[in-house]
């Protein structure tokens, strides 16, 4: 196999990487002020510890969230080649979206899309 392409694409992609990454180094704007090391740089002085403890909750809907995301992104290709493969491709997607209902009831029916 002739790898040159893939060699090449990557090759590319790091140096754009770099280059960029030397760029902003030599041409951004530089602070070495204390305040910099403060949360959000509001220049107001924190009480207590800035580390709090958030509820499981949120990365739970979150995750939820993405999943359902994701699924549905892998509609649009099922949409471009449904005409040519007719009713095989229409009963796929049946069953793909018949599973991604099931799951929302799941996740529903358990709670998880609930704010407590």
């Amino acid at each position: 196999m002739n790898f040159t392409l893939l060699i090449t694409v990557l090759l590319t992609a790091l140096t754009l990487v770099a280059g960029a990454y030397v760029v902003a180094k030599l041409i951004g704007p530089r602070s070495y002020a204390k305040l910099k090391g403060e949360p959000y740089e509001s220049g107001i002085p924190t009480r207590g510890s800035s580390w709090l403890p958030v509820s499981v909750g949120f990365y739970l809907f979150a995750i939820l969230f993405l999943m359902f995301d994701v699924e549905t992104l892998f509609l649009y290709p099922w949409a471009v080649v449904v005409k040519e493969f007719g009713a095989a491709a229409l009963l796929s997607i049946g069953f793909f979206l018949v599973v991604l209902v099931l799951g929302l009831a799941y996740a529903w029916r358990k709670g998880d899309l609930e704010w407590k």
